[in-house]
């Protein structure tokens, strides 16, 4: 029996050794593989740098119309078969004004993000009467363009970017609308010739009053409506045509008016000096005392009295002013004592604002009397 159990032992043990020994002469597996031989890396040529885009990329795409029965019609505008004198353009996103037909009477441009305006496209659009480039990214306007267009009598440049008025104006123009710009310059004689001009509107942009000389607005014969509200001025403007119908000067820092500035505006009816500087003592006894006034407009300023005005006119605004008490028998255009039973004779005032002051209800009796006419008392 221990003969047996000997013999079996010697066998696992045998066995055992020869697993050992093939396990050992077995050739390991490379963990990495060999390394190759690598080619030569070639340069490759230079790409050349793209271009800077001419346009800002974040302006939309232009708008492009379907094709029109005019062939001369740009893909960019729209050409109405209903209106073939007018040339539809605006909101079309475009960066430069294309070429305009000579049939065009009528351009509207507005709303777009064209910078300049050029001659080129106006080569042979000598018809124009009406040019709308209203809320544009407009910094200059070539004068050569009205040489191209002398027929023309409404240019509406308002909402852009321009820091002078364009020069080379037609005399033709009855109407120029440039609010809303950065102007600073009215370049000498840039009115000049222009007799024909009935409205120039110049609101909210950066005059002052070195920018207004005596002699710029000399030629406007024909001017009846003249804006300088929401600029820079300190003093009235000189040399205002006298034909003048409307003068509006809101939001300004004028402090005084000079005692016979309204004289010779003969033909005055509707004055605006609302948010300016004015005290009693910038506004002269009877200054406004204008036979031909109709609307006057004060309000938001400094004012401790009723100024004088003239029994013509209709409508007053004094709010916001510092006014504490307001006398009838000393504002009164007429003798209280007056027989005014015909009331066509008595003063046309209808409207009269004096909110915003130091003042309190009721009316006094003799403002009553003597406004027989008036329909509106804000107090």
């Amino acid at each position: 029996m221990k003969a047996g159990v000997g013999l079996f032992s010697a066998l696992a043990l045998f066995l055992l050794m020869g697993a050992v020994l093939t396990q050992q002469g077995r050739p390991k597996k490379p963990t990495r593989r060999p390394a190759t031989t690598r080619r030569p890396s070639v340069a490759k040529p230079a790409v050349p740098a793209q271009p800077e885009p001419q346009e800002p990329t974040d302006f939309p795409p232009p708008i492009l119309g379907p094709p029109s029965m005019f062939p001369d019609c740009p893909r960019e505008c729209l050409c109405s078969p209903n209106y073939p004198n007018s040339l539809n353009c605006e909101n079309r996103n475009i960066r430069a004004i294309p070429v305009i037909p000579s049939r065009t009477h009528y351009l509207y441009l507005q709303n777009n993000y064209i910078s300049e305006v050029t001659a080129e496209p106006f080569v042979n659009a000598s018809e124009i009467r009406w040019i709308n480039l209203a809320n544009n990214r407009i910094l200059r306007i070539n004068k050569q363009v009205f040489e191209k267009i002398p027929s023309l009598l409404y240019l509406y440049a308002h909402r852009n970017q321009l820091k002078e008025v364009p020069q080379g104006l037609p005399a033709s123009l009855e109407q120029l609308r440039l609010s809303r710009n950065r102007i600073t310059k009215i370049p000498s004689g840039a009115f000049g010739k222009m007799e024909n001009l009935t409205l120039l509107d110049l609101y909210h942009n950066q005059l002052s009053d070195s920018d207004l000389g005596r002699n710029t607005f000399k030629d406007l014969k024909g001017l009846m409506q003249l804006n300088l509200a929401h600029n820079v001025l300190k003093k009235m403007p000189d040399g205002v045509p006298s034909g003048l119908i409307q003068l509006f000067l809101d939001r300004n820092r004028i402090d005084d008016i000079p005692k016979n500035y309204f004289r010779d505006l003969t033909h005055l009816a509707f004055v605006r000096l609302n948010y300016n500087q004015l005290s009693d003592k910038g506004v002269p006894k009877g200054v406004f005392n204008i036979s031909s006034l109709l609307d006057l407009q004060l309000a938001h300023n400094q004012l401790t009295s009723v100024p004088l005005f003239n029994g013509h006119l209709e409508q007053l605004h004094l709010n916001h002013n510092s006014i504490e008490n307001i006398n009838g028998t000393l504002i009164c255009p007429y003798s209280l004592q007056a027989d005014l039973s015909d009331h066509s004779l008595a003063p046309k005032l209808r409207y009269l604002r004096l909110d915003g002051n130091h003042l309190s209800p009721p009316i006094p009796l003799d403002v009553i009397m003597c406004f027989r006419h008036l329909h509106s008392i804000v107090i």
